[in-house]
């Protein structure tokens, strides 16, 4: 959500931050803002709808020698929070003398309080937002020497901020500061650059820092000094970003969503890579850091997670406890500390999160660790935030994810559970011989989205005959249950169909009422367990006139002779059988809304990293 770019350097800001800010598009946002240090004066353009309407602003008022002149600004995209997208919301705020200028991504929760406070001694506010307190809050304690203001300021604040400010009087330096809302900067050649992702500094360094809650940094062209909240450096590690600016382009593709989907194959082939020892039946997360003796002490697992990812984490819920024999119960991140969970020191807590800096799963994370529990760390993100406090997890490797619909970051999600339950299964009792056949059929995933993709022109056709409906159910058996409701949910992202996820087993107790000629449903009948109840419900909804897509498997004429449409997958194992089935759903949702002109990789409303509660 909302997306900060700074720089300082020997190029002209303009170009850079406008750049940047393109490459956080995807994070989700309704207006855009940027300000440049030149001539002692703070210069801005504020602008609601998208960046390229502040882009055609910019360079109309900015002639060249300006821009090539200002070589230090901060720029914002921004998610409505506290107001509307109004160019007077939009960022950069300025203090109340027009002299200091801020950028911010998060909330102020006591936003409140502090603008009564200043309001008091005469403060003046310009917008509905949070943000705009805290730079009056710094130019309220500002005596020159803007680090000390900040750090000051931060000391009254509850919430979370990533924050980037810039002072007239300072055009060699600006300060930024991070607690709940990530920041990445950039160490280049006589310049620097800072994001709140690495996706807009990638084109200009891949020597980054990662920045840690309640660190302060005073950012040069020649290098970052770090320090804390209380103004005492620290030191920070440069990390090498392992990817380059060609994975976050789409390389052809009309959309990132189409493109990650087609990646899907190489990318869970990075997520299998060396971890898979077929000798011994075995998976090696080494992440994991943890002996076959201390796995094998744990009793319950507990998987914390949002959105796609929750979706994920019911799918292992099935692997732990059909593989390792171990209880394990899924749970909504943002409920997980609010309801005072029961958490025992043999417990494993597992977060997944994409961006590793999803607000609530990171709030989850602290609260399993105050508790005492073993806490191991999803993520895609290398040097994110949940990667970092976690300690311990598995890394996705599944490249960067552009388009806010998860595609690829799922199915390595799945890979990755499933790896770890047979890791944990063989502390306990899968044998060696059944560990070994399940790495087989670990190895084969990629093979089978290959195949599901190789029926693209197949989901198409069905796509066209479904794509001006209204309604849609999803209907799922066991494992495939959390496949529907993610393939729901994928339908409803992005072509803004409203589509429910049911259990099959629930169709009876109430959402049967709903079915007519006019709501599709489409109905997970693979050939594994529970297929037989399946015919029975897809039955069940025929008979109400309710037109059947079947995601059916290749050969199996006896489902096929039940459905109005068929979208099929290759024959596998009931385990990995949930991977090439959301990848045909996947498709589907896309095309679907590719018929209807839906904006595809930012959907209305939505934000890919979720950084506040």
């Amino acid at each position: 959500m909302c997306g900060i770019v700074g720089y300082i350097g020997n190029k002209s800001a303009t170009d850079v931050l406008i750049s940047g800010l393109k490459r956080l598009e995807y994070r989700g946002y309704d207006s855009a803002g940027i300000v440049v240090v030149s001539g002692g004066k703070l210069h801005t353009v504020k602008q609601s709808g998208k960046v390229r309407d502040l882009e055609q602003m910019v360079y109309s008022r900015w002639d060249e020698k300006f821009q090539a002149g200002a070589t230090l600004g901060i720029s914002h995209t921004r998610w409505a929070t506290h107001g509307s997208p109004t160019p007077e919301n939009a960022h950069p705020h300025y203090d109340q003398t027009g002299r200091l200028a801020m950028v911010h991504n998060g909330i102020i929760e006591n936003y409140s309080s502090l603008r009564t406070q200043l309001q008091a001694k005469g403060h003046v506010f310009k917008s509905q937002t949070d943000s705009e307190v805290l730079i009056h809050l710094i130019g309220e304690l500002y005596q020159g020497n803007l680090v000390e203001a900040v750090c000051a300021a931060l000391k009254h604040v509850e919430g979370t901020y990533g924050i980037a400010v810039v002072s007239a009087e300072r055009p060699d330096e600006f300060v930024v500061a991070r607690k709940g809302s990530p920041l990445v900067i950039g160490l280049g050649e006589g310049e620097t650059i800072v994001a709140s992702d690495v996706s807009a500094i990638i084109s200009h360094t891949r020597q980054v820092i990662y920045l840690d809650d309640d660190d302060v940094a005073v950012v040069r062209a020649s290098g970052v000094d770090v320090r804390n909240i209380n103004n005492v450096p620290v030191s920070r590690a440069v990390a090498k970003v392992d990817w380059d600016v060609g994975a976050a382009e789409k390389g052809g593709y009309e959309h990132f969503m189409l493109k990650e989907i087609h990646e899907q194959p190489e990318s869970l082939g990075n997520t299998l890579r060396g971890r898979l020892d077929e000798q011994m039946g075995t998976a090696l997360l080494s992440g994991l850091s943890l002996t076959p003796r201390e796995l094998s002490a744990i009793r319950r697992v507990v998987i914390v997670a949002c959105g796609t990812s929750y979706h994920a984490g019911m799918v292992g819920k099935y692997y732990f406890e059909e593989l390792a024999d171990i209880p394990t119960e899924v749970d909504q991140a943002a409920e997980y500390r609010y309801r005072n969970p029961i958490i025992r020191p043999d417990d494993m807590v597992v977060a997944i999160s994409q961006s590793g800096e999803t607000a609530d799963t990171l709030a989850a994370v602290r609260e399993a660790k105050q508790k005492g529990a073993l806490v191991v760390g999803i993520c895609n993100v290398v040097g994110s935030t949940i990667a970092r406090e976690a300690g311990r997890g598995v890394y996705l490797h599944a490249g960067p994810e552009i388009g806010v619909a998860s595609t690829k970051a799922f199915t390595c999600q799945l890979t990755v559970l499933l790896m770890m339950a047979l890791k944990l299964g063989r502390c306990r009792r899968l044998s060696r011989q059944n560990g070994m056949e399940l790495c087989e059929k670990i190895q084969e995933i990629p093979k089978l989205v290959k195949a599901v993709l190789a029926r693209n022109d197949e989901i198409v056709k069905v796509a066209e005959q479904y794509h001006q409906a209204r309604d849609f159910f999803f209907l799922g058996r066991g494992a495939m249950f959390p496949v529907a409701l993610e393939g729901a949910l994928k339908l409803k992202e992005i072509s803004y169909i409203h589509a429910e996820g049911y259990h099959a087993a629930e169709l009876k107790h109430g959402p049967i009422a709903l079915l007519d000629k006019q709501t599709p449903v489409l109905a997970m009948v693979n050939d594994i367990a529970g297929r037989d109840k399946m015919i029975s419900n897809v039955q069940e909804c025929r008979a109400r006139h309710a037109p059947v897509i079947g995601i059916v498997t290749e050969g199996d004429a006896d489902v096929e002779a039940n459905m109005d449409h068929v979208i099929h997958v290759p024959k596998c194992s009931h385990l990995t059988a949930p991977i090439p089935t959301v990848v045909a759903l996947q498709l589907f949702a896309y095309h679907v809304a590719r018929l209807r002109q839906c904006s595809i990789d930012q959907p209305r409303n939505l934000a890919k990293s979720v950084t506040v509660e």
